[in-house]
């Protein structure tokens, strides 16, 4: 398909991008003066980006076509320019809707969450700024571009997890989040310095034109953009920051680490696709990355008892899951998006079910404090439960259209990551049954002075209305996503129906049964208020995020200061020792030399005679030889 100039209503693209991020420093300007209503017009912005967004899907579906919107020539030496440019397409306005529409329910529910919160303001602000990056990333029309809003996540996503900076752990948090994203970081940066060295140019079309004469080139660069999307989608062997970032506030993990932020490396993956068509080493690495991810992330999912690290850790796994989707080739990239859209439905809408249990239970969030919640917070519980039969893939749920697809996929292409993925769907079952048994049935083991309550609508409809798109959303997307998004992967995939189950898929929810049958089992009867001594070392490893922080402290963090210590000593004793040692050597000289100047005549005189003494000896010296 080829690219269009920006008519219509397309040259309205740009105000999706810049009416949050003119709201965000708006609120951030005005300090004070604004608290009172500051959280109202933050609401307002993704909204209306949203119904921008909106109405260009509705144009494209008429006449589907990708359109380039300039918006201004950054930079232009010689033959050389960049311009600051969006590319809709298929792909990218999908993701607008999903970044906009999720984004503005999590704004209404902060406006109940965050009510009693001093500097709410500045909350929100922060949101606007991270729906303005995150919308410059997937509506980006070259690397460069992308890379600009691959940095304002970074920070967005810094000021929100340190949002209360207050507690120690909030703030390390952030900087450890921030930290290994650098890394991912130093990947994107390093692909398109590659680049831009082999075809003279970072733009989408031009890249995708010249990547079936990159050769080897096209494996660093796949490897490359692969460490940078496993910084932001929390893949391994960068998943450690996903975790702690659970100390921000819960539409924080909503917005970020379930709907937007951390599928940002899956969208690199696929965006990137004519690169990772030429290097089958590359795309090989990219599900196995997934693979070992999506196992790891059920892991610690099973072993926590901390409500939102549970689902982090189910976060990491269905990230898992795309990565997977996206390296299987011409058969997955479609359904990598596909599982990227339902789970941003579904598992923003647990991420702010448990924040309506924590709101109800005065913060906590450990399930062996909850139990028997089904009662009191029925809205909670239903919407929660909804999403819950979405993410183990019960039939016609989202889930069950999109994860379940990746799994046959998988199968098709290599029966070793079938057999792994379907492990982790297995997984998943025992692991999400665990959590709504832990925290709404069962007895009552609320801690003292704990009276759970239902949270208020403004809360609670937004969970409603993600309750519904994760029932419903892939009976409505399977079949016309994969149709939809044929030309900007650049796979063609067959439609597979609604009721279309293979033998794999009757497989896969037995293996799913299994697992929810596991789950109900062990935590049907009454469980202990206080984390169980346990010899279980499955338990034991999963509870310590697979040792992933004890890996990084030992492999990477002390050879790195050992390093700089060294480094230091080098400096100090070798670099800056050279010139000092010449600045005492020349002042030792110096002061010696000083001695003879002392003021005296007859010192002057007798050096004078020593002197000419000298050199009458050198002159008749001289003459007889």
């Amino acid at each position: 398909m080829e690219t269009t100039a920006a008519v219509g209503l397309f040259s309205l693209a740009p105000l999706m991008i810049g009416i949050p991020l003119a709201t965000a420093f708006l609120l951030l300007l005005l300090g004070r003066v604004s608290d009172a209503w500051g959280h109202w017009l933050a609401t307002l912005a993704p909204i209306v980006s949203f119904t921008i967004g909106l109405l260009l899907f509705l144009q494209m579906l008429g006449e589907p076509r990708a359109v380039e919107v300039k918006v201004y020539e950054w930079l232009a030496t010689g033959s050389w320019s960049v311009d600051i440019g969006l590319l809709i397409d298929q792909l990218s306005i999908l993701f607008v809707l999903l970044i906009t529409g999720v984004g503005s329910l999590i704004h209404i529910y902060s406006i109940g969450y965050m009510a009693h919160d001093e500097r709410r303001r500045r909350f929100f602000a922060y949101l606007n700024l991270f729906i303005a990056a995150m919308l410059t990333l997937v509506l980006a029309n070259n690397y460069l571009v992308l890379f600009i809003g691959w940095e304002g996540v970074g920070l967005a996503s810094f000021l929100l997890i340190s949002f209360w900076a207050h507690k120690d752990s909030a703030a390390a948090a952030g900087n450890k989040a921030f930290i290994v994203n650098r890394v991912g970081d130093l990947g994107l940066a390093s692909a398109m310095f590659t680049m831009f060295a082999l075809i003279g140019s970072v733009n989408f079309a031009d890249v995708n034109a010249a990547a079936p004469q990159m050769g080897g080139w096209a494996t660093l660069i796949g490897f490359l953009l692969l460490l940078a999307a496993c910084g932001k989608s929390a893949q391994v062997p960068l998943q450690s920051w996903l975790l702690d970032a659970m100390e921000g506030p819960t539409p924080v993990s909503a917005l970020i680490h379930a709907a937007t932020m951390v599928t940002a490396g899956v969208y690199l993956v696929i965006r990137s696709n004519a690169i990772y068509a030429q290097s089958p080493e590359a795309t090989m690495a990219v599900a196995v990355i997934g693979t070992i991810t999506l196992l790891a992330g059920a892991w610690i999912g099973s072993s926590k008892d901390d409500i939102k690290k549970v689902l982090a850790g189910s976060t990491m796994s269905q990230i898992g899951y795309m990565m997977l989707a996206a390296g299987l080739g011409p058969i997955g990239a479609a359904f990598a998006i596909f599982h990227l859209i339902t789970h941003g439905f579904f598992k923003a809408n647990m991420f702010l079910g448990a924040g309506s249990v924590m709101h109800g239970m005065n913060d906590d969030v450990n399930m062996r404090h909850f139990g028997a919640l089904a009662g009191p917070m029925r809205i909670t519980f239903l919407t929660f439960a909804m999403g819950y039969l979405a993410i183990i893939g019960f039939p016609f749920t989202a889930g069950f259209y999109s994860k379940d697809h990746i799994i046959e996929a998988a199968f098709h292409q290599n029966t070793v990551l079938g057999v792994l993925a379907l492990i982790g769907a297995g997984i998943t079952g025992f692991y999400m049954t665990r959590l709504m048994m832990m925290t709404f049935a069962g007895r009552k083991r609320w801690q003292p002075g704990v009276h759970p309550h239902e949270s208020p609508l403004v809360m609670t409809i937004p969970l409603i209305i993600l309750a519904v798109l994760s029932l419903v959303a892939g009976l409505f997307m399977n079949g016309w996503i994969q149709e939809w998004l044929a030309v900007p992967t650049g796979h063609e995939v067959h439609n597979t129906g609604l009721l279309h189950i293979t033998p794999i898929g009757w497989l896969t929810m037995a293996v799913v049964a299994v697992g929810v049958a596991i789950g109900w089992y062990m935590f049907k009867d009454d469980i202990a208020e206080t984390e169980p001594q346990t010899r279980n070392v499955f338990a034991l490893v999963g509870r310590n995020d697979l040792y992933g922080d004890a890996f990084n402290e030992h492999a990477i963090i002390r050879p790195t200061k050992g390093l700089a210590a060294g480094l230091a000593w080098f400096d100090r004793t070798t670099l800056d020792g050279i010139p000092e040692g010449a600045a005492v050597v020349a002042g030792g000289l110096g002061n010696y030399l000083r001695k003879g100047q002392n003021g005296y005549s007859r010192s002057y005189g007798l050096i004078l005679v020593a002197g000419v003494i000298l050199l009458a000896a050198v002159v008749a010296l001289g003459q007889l030889g």
